[in-house]
């Protein structure tokens, strides 16, 4: 019985300057998206792992795409075995999902050796995420406040607390209400839009003398677009 043990080697169906090509303009440009989304992160959330993470998703793409090539066999392949992967991670921000398939759609190019439309895509869509961030489009800018009222259990005050935050508001919304002390106090939270002019310190007073002295708090600051 005879074995063949010849290896055969399948690396001939691009050359080394293919893969230096691709690799290098994958991790040029994925660089250069982590560097945008770095500049253009508002919030706190910023993560160096996922930055460099969006690097490395670049580059990897783009090597499976040299892999795959035009070999139809091949990427069903590897969609099976990349199938079993899980990510356990919740995305943080709906902006982070869209830099993930823009360093994939990249990265896909470098590998199916688009190069001109790899460069061209990246710079443009980058140049758009900074206008955006430039020029603040699409902002909704609406400061609101967290009312917290505490009041005594067994008698509603629900028609005195809607008549100060009448006064003293332009709109609210009652968020929830719950049991505390053993059921001894009521505490009802709101989310209000103070009229102008009006003052934080106002309301508390206010609210305070129809609810029987008891405790309230005014969280201002409340930035109805971070949620």
């Amino acid at each position: 019985m005879n074995f063949d043990l010849e290896l055969q080697e399948l690396s001939g169906t691009f050359s080394v300057a293919d893969v230096v090509a691709a690799m290098a303009l994958s991790f040029i440009l994925s660089t250069l998206i982590g560097l945008v989304y770095r500049y253009t992160h508002r919030n706190v959330s910023y993560s160096q792992s996922y930055v460099q993470t969006l690097v490395i998703v670049g580059m990897i793409v783009a090597l499976i795409m040299l892999v795959v090539g035009s070999n139809l066999a091949r990427a069903f392949s590897l969609v099976g075995a990349l199938s079993v992967v899980r990510f356990r991670n919740a995305v943080k921000e709906t902006r982070d999902v869209g830099f993930i398939f823009m360093a994939m759609a990249i990265g896909m190019a470098c590998g199916a050796r688009f190069y001109t439309l790899a460069a061209v895509g990246a710079v443009v869509i980058c140049a758009v995420v900074l206008v955006m961030f430039k020029f603040n489009w699409f902002a909704l800018n609406v400061q609101r406040q967290v009312v917290k009222v505490q009041v005594p259990a067994g008698e509603d005050y629900t028609p005195q607390i809607r008549d100060v935050l009448i006064k003293y508001t332009s709109e609210f919304e009652l968020v929830s209400t719950e049991t505390i002390r053993g059921g001894a106090l009521n505490e009802v939270f709101y989310t209000v839009r103070l009229k102008k002019g009006a003052e934080p310190g106002d309301l508390v007073s206010a609210l305070q003398e129809r609810t029987s002295g008891q405790r309230v708090t005014v969280l201002t600051g409340y930035d109805t677009t971070d949620l």
